[in-house]
């Protein structure tokens, strides 16, 4: 029983591992593919994805971007996996949310 326990521990600490890596090997992924497309102004604030997405190669993200004052929540489709694929391609499915902020900054 006491094996069975360590092993759990340890596969749980492994995938934890791996979905950290994941997200910033996406977020990584996703500035890539916004400087090659001459966006590098804007800012990775965050990515959102579900639990299994390490383990899948089509994966649908919630990407969170930042420009001076708008901020937009973007739908992007990952296909590939970008720790273990050599190529991964982004599409994006949709613009969730567009958020402006107007006045007077410091």
């Amino acid at each position: 029983m006491g094996r069975l326990l360590s092993l759990i521990v340890i596969a749980g600490l492994a995938y934890g591992g791996l979905y950290v890596y994941y997200g910033m090997a996406a977020t990584q992924a996703i500035e890539q593919q916004l400087e090659a497309r001459g966006l590098g102004a804007l800012t990775v604030e965050s990515v959102d994805y579900g639990p299994l997405a390490p383990l899948t190669t089509d994966t649908h993200l919630s990407t969170s971007v930042r420009y001076r004052g708008a901020n937009a929540s973007l739908d992007i489709r990952m296909l590939g996996h970008p720790l273990f694929s050599d190529e991964v391609r982004l599409e994006l499915d949709g613009l969730q949310a567009l958020r402006l902020t107007i006045g007077t900054g410091d």
